[in-house]
């Protein structure tokens, strides 16, 4: 059974091989961040999909934060490489709900759980 950071390697391997620059180097970064978490604490240790998850998640948040800065900087190119970045880790997480699909979520546990109003 692969892990999560087994299928960041292996995509690695193959955008170098693609020679897709952009894939390549965001793949490095996010490797390096699960390496660092990994040897975060009193001991290395591997670490499970989830927490490999939350490390890539913080590293979207990174750049989705600084191509916004970059941006009110009046640095386009510079944003536009941290948005892309953030594009390519965020095939790695879980498909976040739509503004209609959260909404149609509450209004359906409220109506379960009795509440009104």
């Amino acid at each position: 059974m692969s892990t999560l950071k087994d299928r960041l390697t292996a995509d690695m391997r193959a955008a170098l091989k693609a020679r897709d620059e952009l894939t390549t180097s965001t793949l490095r970064m996010a490797l390096a961040a699960v390496g660092n978490a990994e040897v975060a604490g009193r001991e290395k240790r591997e670490l499970s999909d989830d927490e490999v998850l939350a490390v890539l998640t913080k590293e979207a948040k990174k750049r989705r934060e600084a191509a916004v800065a970059f941006a009110d900087a009046g640095r386009a190119e510079q944003a536009g490489k941290e948005t892309a970045e953030g594009e390519v880790l965020e095939r790695y997480l879980p498909k976040q709900l739509s503004d209609d699909e959260l909404a149609e979520l509450v209004s359906g546990a409220l109506a379960a759980g009795g509440f009104t109003g």
